[in-house]
């Protein structure tokens, strides 16, 4: 599986910005996709998941409410739509994709990943 996500920018707080990431290869056999981030100096930590068959989605408290996480399986594109945006969601946000199993927050978890896409928050 690859995985090209893209969509990152730089935005003022309180502004909205949509990540897209978009897989190839053996999506089939897909159970889930998580949306992580990771600042600067600190450990990569999940932001959104969704399971690729169905509609269950699941957030971290940190955006529940402001992130909402969507698919097209008909262009095997995953997206992160950010409202309301704050200084502290500044990040590298990586796509990843887990192969096996439901619901997971670890990055260990997840089998593939994206490259990053980068998103910054001015005050």
């Amino acid at each position: 599986v690859q995985l090209q996500a893209s969509g990152g920018g730089l935005v003022q707080s309180g502004g909205s910005l949509t990540l897209s990431c978009a897989a190839s290869g053996r999506t089939f056999s897909t159970s889930a996709m998580g949306w992580f981030r990771q600042a600067p100096g600190k450990e990569r930590e999940f932001a959104a998941g969704i399971f690729w068959s169905g509609s269950s989605t699941y957030y971290s408290d940190s955006v529940k409410g402001r992130f909402t996480v969507s698919r097209d399986n008909a262009k095997n594109t995953v997206y992160l739509q950010m409202n309301s945006l704050k200084p502290e969601d500044t990040a590298v946000y990586y796509c990843a994709v887990r192969l096996l199993g439901g619901w997971a927050t670890k990055p260990d978890d997840y089998d593939y990943w994206g490259q990053g896409t980068q998103v910054t928050v001015s005050s």
